[in-house]
């Protein structure tokens, strides 16, 4: 990656190192894929991983328009909370550059990327991460009201790049707090995937084994494949491994025979929404492995930026899960169809753990306790 002169911004087609070190982070040595969401050196396109082509090709594409960015969100070509608001600014600033052309006026430009806001908050509703950047970057138009719509533009590209790089300065300091909670040879068991693809950076939910492998403590890693779309599979054993981490590749009804063996120590997962009271949405199946844990009595914690914390959610019954169509579980990875054309599948795309169920939720702010109504709330103090 490499970094615009004039404004700081995180450019696609270097070959420099991590991107940890571009917000003044210790680089790391085992991080891999940092470049999974970049802005092109000209600022005309967002450069993004296809997520959906890994672990078998690694291949990089532009989104230079609004139905492309909604796409890739929808199908997951990115994916993960934060690198999804990291995305959302940089496809705000793209298309904020197009429409200032077309504009003749700032209540033109202010009632288009209005549009183009809501179009884009439309393509995942649970991920908070979403709407969060897409606001924020829309309070910046809205905050120039009457001025030329071009430096406007201008002040987007900061805003954006002001989101990127605070996002990997939050990804290291999540995954220092949350290495601090493993001992040398800990076995520790994922769900889902949390690390450089989906956050950037170490990451936030396997963070923690990035951070400590760098670091010189061994970690024994336990991957849920993640059914139905096998993001544990796909991506967090393909991180894992090729940044040199022990990791064995388990299927999702294994984690209470490998918990049971006492291979597990702890559960670090990720969450693309977290309610004032601690309750945590996160792929579907985290709600699962948490109960396990509680049942063996093994410490589960959820980490994931402030951002990802929704202050207008008051309990996990207030979020909004989304459900995708029912050929992911029926046709998609297979030669053949695995069930019949007419039999009905319930596929949400998210599950809510119950905060009672959840040791700690680490921050890049801290490492909050229950009573989560306090120590989340304690956050925004």
């Amino acid at each position: 990656m490499a970094t615009n002169e004039e404004d700081g911004a995180v450019t696609a087609g270097s070959p420099e190192a991590a991107a940890a070190a571009k917000a003044g982070a210790s680089a790391s040595t085992g991080v891999t894929n940092v470049d999974a969401v970049e802005l092109a050196p000209e600022g005309d396109a967002v450069v993004i991983i296809d997520q959906t082509l890994l672990p078998n090709r690694l291949e990089h594409i532009r989104l230079t328009t609004a139905e492309q960015m909604y796409d890739a969100i929808l199908k997951l070509k990115v994916r993960g909370a934060p690198a999804i608001g990291v995305c959302a600014g940089y496809c705000y600033y793209v298309l904020a550059r197009q429409e200032a052309q077309r504009a003749s006026s700032y209540d033109d430009f202010a009632s288009a990327m209005d549009a183009q806001r809501a179009y884009l908050n439309s393509s995942r509703p649970t991920a908070v991460n979403l709407s969060w950047a897409l606001n924020r970057m829309h309070g910046v138009t809205l905050a120039h009201k009457g001025e030329a719509p071009a430096g406007i533009v201008d002040l987007l590209r900061k805003e954006a790049v002001a989101i990127h790089r605070e996002d990997l300065a939050m990804s290291e300091e999540i995954s220092r707090l949350g290495a601090s909670l493993l001992n040398d040879g800990d076995g520790v068991l994922t769900h889902c995937n949390a690390g450089p693809l989906a956050c950037l950076g170490y990451g936030t939910g396997q963070g923690p084994l990035f951070y400590a492998h760098d670091h010189g403590k061994t970690v024994h890693v336990f991957a849920d494949e993640t059914r139905p779309l096998l993001q544990g599979a796909r991506l967090t054993s393909y991180e894992l491994q090729r940044a040199g981490i022990d990791v064995t590749l388990i299927c999702d009804n294994m984690a209470s025979i490998v918990m049971k063996n006492g291979w597990v120590q702890a559960c670090m997962v990720g969450c693309d929404r977290v309610a004032m009271n601690g309750d945590a949405a996160n792929k579907i199946g985290t709600s699962g492995v948490a109960i396990l844990a509680a049942h063996y009595g093994i410490p589960f914690y959820v980490l994931g930026p402030t951002s990802t914390i929704d202050q207008g959610c008051p309990t996990g019954d207030d979020i909004k899960i989304e459900e995708r169509d029912p050929d992911e579980i029926k046709t998609m990875w297979y030669a053949e169809p695995k069930a019949l054309p007419e039999v009905k599948c319930y596929n949400p795309a998210f599950d809510v753990t119950d905060h009672s169920l959840i040791t700690a939720i680490i921050t890049e702010k801290g490492i909050c306790r229950p009573p989560y109504t306090e120590s989340l709330a304690a956050l925004f103090r």
